[in-house]
């Protein structure tokens, strides 16, 4: 081998090496975030609890259905956020679900806020599981009818609770196929150097329940084909595509509570 075949040799095993290190601190940046202690002051009626798994100690926000307490048991919404955001973002966007009679739970990641520990898939799989067997168990909440939605790695967080866990619907906002496929696409990243891979589409493929994808047609960080594939891939798999990119999705939330009532009582979660 000449010296300059040599130098490129090192030169690449070094870079694979870099990219393999750092990818977590690219893919999980939650932690960088400050995050506000008492953040859920600002919310009345709001619940904190707290999931325990090896090495992290994770938060959870529950805002429970209007109209709860008097009985009726009643659908329940587990929602994953994108990879550069926090729980704290969403109690407003996400109010609606609690207004149409439907109990809401947002599931942090580990080390993103107020959260200990690092997130992988491994971990934030075992949240997401922990997360929804403490939620099924809440007084008033039907287990029969629990739906996942998930936006951008939040897609990919929910996805891990299907085939282990009973899943009424599905929602997935401006997510990926795989991990895999979208650092083949961006990055030219070989898939043997992922660490998270994420396999959307199989576990979508395995799924025999209904599911919504809602993706913007301009999304430069996650491509519209993404969702394309993914609401094929699904056996009762419907796409709705805004005109938008990805952190301004959906452009309308009228039109996305529009779109998301159809889909509930199309499938039994709400009422007509």
């Amino acid at each position: 081998m000449s010296g300059v075949a040599l130098v490129v040799l090192v030169l690449v095993a070094a870079a694979m090496a870099g990219i393999y290190l750092v990818q977590r601190s690219m893919m999980f940046p939650g932690g960088m975030r400050s995050a506000d202690r008492a953040a859920i002051a600002r919310h009345p009626g709001l619940e904190s609890s707290w999931i325990e798994i090896a090495g992290a100690r994770v938060e959870t926000w529950f805002a429970p259905a209007r109209g709860h307490g008097d009985g009726r048991s009643r659908p329940l919404v587990i929602f994953a956020h994108g990879n550069g955001e926090l729980i704290d973002d969403w109690p407003e966007a996400l109010a609606g679900f609690a207004e149409r009679g439907i109990h809401l739970l947002l599931v942090e990641y580990p080390g993103y806020g107020r959260s200990t520990g690092r997130s992988s898939q491994a971990s934030i799989s075992a949240v997401m599981l922990a997360a929804y067997d403490a939620a099924v168990t809440r007084s008033g909440v039907d287990r029969d009818r629990v739906v996942l939605y998930g936006r951008s790695l939040g897609g990919a967080a929910v996805c891990s609770l299907l085939g282990r866990r009973s899943v009424a619907a599905l929602i997935l906002q401006s997510s990926f196929t795989s991990v895999t496929a979208l650092a083949r696409e961006a990055f030219l990243l070989p898939a043997f150097l992922v660490r998270d891979a994420f396999d959307n589409l199989s576990a979508v493929e395995a799924y025999t329940g209904p599911v919504l994808v809602v993706h913007g047609s301009s999304d430069t960080i996650i491509p519209h084909a993404h969702g394309v594939a993914l609401s094929r891939a699904a056996s009762r798999g419907r796409l709705i595509s805004y005109r938008c990119g990805h952190n301004d999705c959906p452009p309308s939330w009228r039109r996305f509570w529009t779109d998301v009532d159809a889909f509930l009582i199309e499938t039994g979660i709400s009422g007509s």
